[in-house]
């Protein structure tokens, strides 16, 4: 290992983590403690929501749901488009949601089994398995949003490059960052907002909530159920690790980075703050962005975290055959079982 890499090992492995769990602190007490100060590092979040303003841009019968495309307001002044699937048995009754967030890639068409200009999808899913249409037929009510930075929501200059995938990543993170914000404080804040909308839903049940995210949408959903107790369960498929051995060991998205968090905590103990509600892991074990290895350090910090909440059954797994990819069968059956027993 050369000089250079050592020393950042060095300057990263000896922050404090100052608010990780600890035996001898009531778990009570670290969670609200460690919550606090992660919302900090993300940069904070609007003290007053702005009214969602929810407006139907399109509704479309697909077989066994329809597909609603909708835009609300997440931060004043900011717009935010989303897919909502809607199962033909909702109308009756109302259902458990689920938001699904998708990762880098050409925005939430792609896990709605759409091409990037909305028309009807026939080639390979890739990594994304279209989750969302998955989750539908499930029973599952499903919101889609449209993560800043990719779809629609990329600057003009990456709209107008004729490739659906380029992202506006990059220079949204950078001017967050300039600004005191951070472009995972954002994405969170707006992943809250389309909860905010879901317990507007006649067809959605309100306590019945849960999240599921892949890669980058991995972390979204990840830290919202984190920060948002109103979200009953969650699924991260594809970023739960630790940020040594992930992000920090090769070049990632400048999205990914949180100025400071090391003096908090790792990722597991962020993670961790989902606890006691349910939260399930999905890892390749050919992953080369998020690997087995680290996935496997930040199951067992999770599982000494749901044991300290008394919750230990709550923390679930699947290590798969397979890549940096959605592996779906174990998590749609763990979240049925999450989101059937959670009181209305």
């Amino acid at each position: 290992m050369d000089v250079l890499q050592q020393y950042m090992n060095k300057l990263t492995d000896s922050a404090p983590r100052s608010s990780a769990y600890r035996e001898n602190v009531s778990f009570r007490e670290w969670r609200s403690g460690l919550a606090g100060a992660f919302t900090e590092k993300l940069g904070g979040f609007p003290g007053r929501h702005a009214e969602l303003e929810p407006v139907l841009l399109e509704r479309v019968g697909c077989p066994g749901y329809v597909r609603e495309r909708i835009e609300i307001t997440t931060y004043e002044g900011l717009r935010m488009p989303l897919y909502l699937l809607i199962p033909e048995q909702a109308s009756d009754s109302p259902a458990p949601a689920v938001i699904a967030v998708h990762g880098h890639g050409y925005g939430s068409r792609e896990i709605c089994g759409l091409n990037p200009d909305g028309s009807e999808r026939q080639s390979d899913p890739g990594l994304h398995k279209d989750f969302a249409v998955s989750l539908v037929k499930e029973g599952f009510v499903v919101a889609a949003p449209e993560v800043l930075g990719f779809g629609d929501r990329r600057l003009a200059e990456d709209r107008a490059s004729g490739e659906p995938g380029k992202n506006s990543c990059f220079r949204l993170s950078s001017a967050l960052l300039m600004a005191g914000q951070t472009m995972a404080g954002y994405r969170i804040y707006e992943s809250m907002r389309v909860v905010d909308y879901l317990q507007t839903r006649s067809e959605v049940c309100s306590g019945q909530i849960g999240i599921m995210g892949i890669s980058g949408g991995g972390l979204v959903a990840g830290f919202t159920a984190a920060l948002d107790e109103r979200i009953a369960c969650a699924v991260v498929s594809g970023y739960a690790n630790t940020f040594a051995a992930s992000i920090l060991s090769r070049n990632h998205c400048l999205d990914n980075y949180i100025p400071g968090i090391l003096l908090e905590a790792e990722m597991p103990d962020l993670l961790g703050l989902i606890a006691p509600r349910g939260l399930f892991l999905e890892s390749g074990d050919a992953d080369p962005l998020f690997g087995p290895e680290g996935a496997s350090m930040a199951l067992a910090r999770l599982q000494q975290i749901y044991t300290a909440a008394g919750h230990a059954g709550q923390i679930g797994a699947d290590f798969f055959p397979g890549g940096h990819e959605i592996h779906g069968g174990p998590a749609f059956a763990w979240l049925r079982g999450q989101l059937n027993e959670t009181d209305k």
